[in-house]
């Protein structure tokens, strides 16, 4: 992914806000595929952890995940996950733990005033993305 935004339409923006509500008081999780900036198709995911602060996909179903990316010629645009309570910032584990840096982490909160929030992490470096909602 190229540049400093994230682009979803209105449709998936409330599909992840909706899957963050489903899932708490834990942490939801899963990709994001599309091309370049733009998503087009949320992937839900098993938080394997099942915790409240931290997420974990399972392996073989991560391995699924990118199996139906590339049937469908999708590019993993992003990883998103929740935080149910508190602001939607990478946490100390969150930036320990990225390990794709050409990805948006997009991180959904609850509690906040931009509920949804992405950012490119790399080597420990948080920088903040634009996230575009545009039909």
């Amino acid at each position: 992914m190229s540049g400093a935004k994230l682009i979803l339409s209105p449709q998936l923006a409330v599909t992840l806000l909706v899957e963050a509500r489903r899932a708490a008081p834990l942490e939801c999780c899963g990709l994001l595929g599309g091309h370049s900036q733009r998503v087009i198709e949320v992937f839900p995911a098993t938080n394997e952890m099942a915790s409240p602060v931290a997420y974990e996909i399972p392996p073989r179903e991560l391995f699924e995940l990118f199996r139906q990316l590339r049937a469908q010629q999708l590019e993993l645009v992003g990883i998103y996950h929740s935080h149910p309570v508190g602001d939607n910032y990478p946490s100390t584990r969150d930036i320990a733990r990225a390990y794709y840096p050409e990805t948006a982490y997009l991180i959904v909160a609850l509690e906040t005033s931009a509920p949804l929030r992405a950012f490119r992490i790399r080597e420990g470096e948080v920088a903040e993305l634009v996230v575009e909602i545009e039909g």
